[in-house]
């Protein structure tokens, strides 16, 4: 995401605070994205009315879409000078997160702004959260906000995978790095590079009794700091800014965005579906419940979303 010149922030009418919508409007106020304020509405009720007709249920769907549009338009009014233009967006759907995907398809929205709430976990093991699908399978870049405050001379965690040598984690690690450079500007912020490496092989310390797991245990981190130095090289990044941490990485990421009281998370995500999508997840999604910092996921260069404009795949 080298830059950001449209916006489509969702809209939820139980976010008192607006939050997503005043992050987008803080945003576009100082890169002159234009935005559009997205609500998908939907009542199952009245697709299960059987005294009426397909025409009188059509009416009914209008008149609640016409009305939240007059609510959206009540509720946008206060930010309309603040940016180029913002624009409300009312649909009938009942897949809030392909409705939002099918949007920024047909329209190339460059960023999708959404505010994020935490789930339980048996919640996040049997219902996949609108935000969960987004990650996985909208193809532009998504802003999940919670509650932080954007601050000026605040702290932005870039998280990189600095070790893989596939070129699409390569590409991932660069456009995560220019990205939070990006927003590093915009925010007025400091940047620091976090990469994570593994905890040493306590196993074939008891296997192979000359293992030297001290030995073991250094290379690797050696092995990962040069090569996260060689790409805070490429971007011109000091070493007192790169970060190595040992352990999981959504671990390791949420504690060093509460120690340095982050307020952004950028990252890269890897599409998932199935079980994997449905029992695992991914780094990002692991963080949602851990971090009370926004997080700015990316995909990879050349990823094709399951959802298409004519049908979706799950």
């Amino acid at each position: 995401m080298r830059e950001v010149n449209k916006i489509l922030v969702v809209i939820e009418p139980n976010d008192e605070k607006l939050k997503a919508l005043q992050r987008a409007v803080a945003i576009a106020h100082k890169t002159g994205a234009t935005i559009t304020a997205y609500l998908a509405v939907y009542d199952f009720s009245y697709e299960m009315t059987t005294m009426l007709s397909a025409e009188e249920r059509e009416l009914m769907r209008r008149c609640m879409v016409e009305e939240r549009t007059q609510w959206l338009e009540d509720v946008l009014e206060p930010f309309a000078n603040q940016v180029s233009q913002i624009r409300p967006l009312v649909e009938w759907h009942n897949r809030p997160f392909e409705a939002v995907i099918k949007q920024v398809i047909q329209y190339k929205y460059d960023l999708v702004v959404k505010a994020t709430h935490e789930h339980g976990v048996l919640r996040a093991v049997i219902f996949t959260p609108t935000d969960w699908h987004l990650l996985r399978k909208c193809p532009c870049s998504v802003l999940l906000v919670k509650e932080h405050d954007w601050p000026e001379n605040g702290t932005i965690l870039a998280a990189i995978n600095s070790v893989s040598h596939e070129q699409q984690h390569i590409d991932l690690n660069n456009n995560i790095i220019s990205t939070s450079q990006y927003m590093q500007t915009l925010l007025q912020a400091n940047l620091k590079l976090l990469n994570c490496y593994p905890a040493g092989a306590v196993s074939l310390a008891v296997e192979i009794p000359e293992f030297d797991p001290t030995a073991y245990r250094e290379a690797i981190r050696q092995h990962h700091l040069n090569s996260t130095l060689k790409y805070a090289e490429a971007f011109n990044i000091v070493e007192d800014n790169c970060i190595l941490a040992e352990g999981l990485p959504e671990d390791s990421i949420t504690q060093y965005a509460r120690e340095l009281d982050a307020e952004l998370i950028v990252l890269g995500t890897i599409g998932r579906s199935g079980i994997s999508a449905a029992l695992l997840g991914n780094t990002a999604e692991h963080l949602l419940d851990g971090v009370n910092c926004d997080v700015l996921a990316l995909k990879p260069y050349g990823f094709q979303s399951p959802v298409t404009l004519n049908k979706s795949k799950d």
